[in-house]
């Protein structure tokens, strides 16, 4: 079960990194590529903000966005400013989203974000804590995947690895850390995890098997890395669908 409590202090304490390093650049490095294509760092800060009120809207009851345009135009009008007042966006937000974090609520419940996904209200914080570290990374400021706790980088990988789980675009995937930890995901695999683990279901599953470094793994499936530092057996590295 998620801990939805310990998830806001890490929200917190990945905010407090983020806006630390952002304070270190000029105006003109706000202006500057970042690492997601079309976007500069501006775009990156007034996504952050504006994701942190789209989640409020969530926690609250409200529509996450008013619409996908509404969305796409609030970032685009944002990401001009000066470094000071996306500093200031980010830290006002997030202070509006921490707040209705700490109110008493059901946590229990079942809230509606973007293109109708439902998860429990418990699970926000930590998909803000995905946006807030892996944001930073996109900022190419010098914060890299490597630098994620094992903690976020486990749990990233297990959220991803579930949200590709059955897909009809993906072939079977086993993905192998190089610590011995095992995910499936992709199509349905011939065996359970639990039989390919023990070895009880036969041969191994017919499907690829990706091995990697946590934070390789990351970077692909998250679409930060192409994956060239993964093994792979059983086949090629499929294209992801997008996220």
């Amino acid at each position: 079960m998620s801990d939805h409590v310990r998830d806001l202090v890490s929200v917190r304490e990945a905010t407090d990194r983020l806006l630390a390093a952002v304070g270190t650049l000029d105006n003109a490095a706000v202006t500057e590529p970042s690492r997601l294509p079309g976007w500069s760092r501006g775009h990156v800060l007034a996504h952050l903000a504006r994701n942190a009120d789209a989640l409020v809207n969530v926690l609250v009851g409200r529509p996450m966005y008013v619409s996908a345009e509404a969305r796409d135009a609030d970032i685009a009008r944002d990401a001009p400013r000066g470094l000071r007042a996306q500093v200031d966006d980010v830290r006002e937000s997030a202070e509006r989203f921490q707040g209705v974090g700490d109110e008493d609520a059901d946590w229990s419940r079942t809230v509606e974000l973007r293109n109708g996904v439902k998860d429990a209200a418990a699970h926000v914080p930590f998909r803000r804590w995905i946006e807030v570290e892996l944001h930073h990374v996109d900022l190419g400021i010098g914060y890299e995947l490597e630098d994620l706790s094992e903690e976020f980088t486990q749990r990233e990988i297990d959220f991803l690895a579930k949200r590709f789980r059955n897909h009809p675009d993906l072939p079977p995937l086993l993905i192998k850390q190089d610590d011995g930890r095992m995910l499936s995901t992709g199509a349905v695999q011939p065996h359970s995890l639990e039989e390919i683990k023990s070895g009880a279901g036969g041969p191994p599953p017919l499907g690829i098997v990706v091995t990697g470094r946590q934070a390789d793994l990351l970077g692909w499936l998250s679409g930060r890395r192409e994956g060239g530092a993964l093994t792979v057996d059983r086949g090629s590295l499929p294209a992801l669908p997008p996220l």
